[in-house]
């Protein structure tokens, strides 16, 4: 069956929404939507406000009632997905209720599972830091934000295992997370690279509890 097109060369699929009086609450979180398709897909920087618009289907002045500048808006849609992050590494520790170490090996390979998706684009918070070289710029204080919530959690969780060193374990799975998110842009989705780091996730956790146990 073959696609119908539009006259834009866009899929159907793809039409921007057309433009509709909507209260606040609306309009904002269709900005919210058309930003985090449009941000995540092709970058910050080469996203223009009116692009945002155009995709939302709502008016400019909209998006200045919602938000002050396009920084709030770029803050806006980090912690959107900081929030959806946290609900999403809380849900992989859920599987394992009172099993730490199994949990830390658990949300390796429901990440791993997640980035071997076809539309996956790597982390929207790595995206960000390539993007903004200010470390103080809003965008980069989200990044922060975003990576200290994984390392304290990782961390909190390596020393319910009774890890030898629950800091060391934690920063050693936080670089294969970011190895995952890169290998899964570079060598693709679905990569052997990518693959192997649950069991690499799996044989750090051991090892470091094998450490405590040997001294105690």
């Amino acid at each position: 069956m073959s696609v119908v097109r539009a006259s834009t060369g866009n899929t159907i699929a793809d039409k921007k929404p057309a433009r509709r009086h909507m209260d606040g609450a609306t309009a904002q979180e269709q900005l919210l939507d058309a930003a985090e398709r449009l941000f995540y897909r092709d970058g910050i920087r080469a996203i223009s406000v009116d692009a945002v618009v155009e995709r939302a289907g709502v008016n400019k002045m909209s998006v200045y009632r919602q938000f002050s500048s396009k920084d709030d808006l770029v803050v806006a849609y980090l912690t959107r997905m900081d929030e959806r992050f946290r609900d999403r590494v809380e849900g992989s520790i859920a599987k394992h209720p009172g099993e730490p170490a199994k949990a830390l090996v658990q949300s390796i390979a429901d990440l791993v599972e997640r980035a071997s998706r076809p539309d996956y684009r790597g982390c929207p918070f790595v995206n960000v830091a390539c993007e903004f070289a200010d470390r103080e710029h809003p965008a980069r204080v989200s990044v922060a934000r975003n990576k200290a919530y994984l390392i304290g959690r990782l961390t909190e969780l390596s020393a319910a295992a009774n890890a030898a060193d629950p800091q060391l374990l934690a920063d050693s799975l936080a670089l294969l997370v970011e190895g995952i998110y890169a290998s899964s842009q570079t060598f693709g989705p679905g990569c052997g690279a990518m693959r192997s780091a649950p069991f690499t996730a799996e044989m750090l956790v051991r090892a470091a509890c094998a450490q405590s146990k040997a001294g105690q």
